[in-house]
């Protein structure tokens, strides 16, 4: 082992990391984020899928896509409203990027 790695620190999004534009790269970030927490929800709901698609508004197919991670399926806005039907509160931060 006389190869020396070559470490690259990343940005702190790992989309941006793995070459989406900026812009992109942080919707789809928060879409991510979004997504594991309704997710969370349902692990700890106890409902079935089936139970758990019917209480958040969704055809059990789209819930299963949804707990799949197929982000590109779902916009922000859509997620937003899915939470809220989990009882999840949501919340944006806006701040100057450093």
């Amino acid at each position: 082992m006389s190869e020396r790695l070559k470490i690259t620190r990343g940005s702190g999004n790992v989309f941006r990391d793995i070459g989406f534009g900026k812009d992109e790269a942080e919707n789809l970030k928060l879409r991510a984020g979004m997504m594991m927490r309704i997710e969370d929800f349902y692990e700890k709901s106890g409902m079935t899928q089936a139970q758990a698609a019917r209480a958040l508004g969704l055809t059990p197919p789209r819930f299963n896509a949804l707990l799949k991670g197929k982000i590109t399926l779902f916009s922000l806005d859509a997620l937003v409203n899915i939470a809220t039907r989990a009882g999840l509160s949501v919340r944006l931060l806006v701040k100057k990027a450093a």
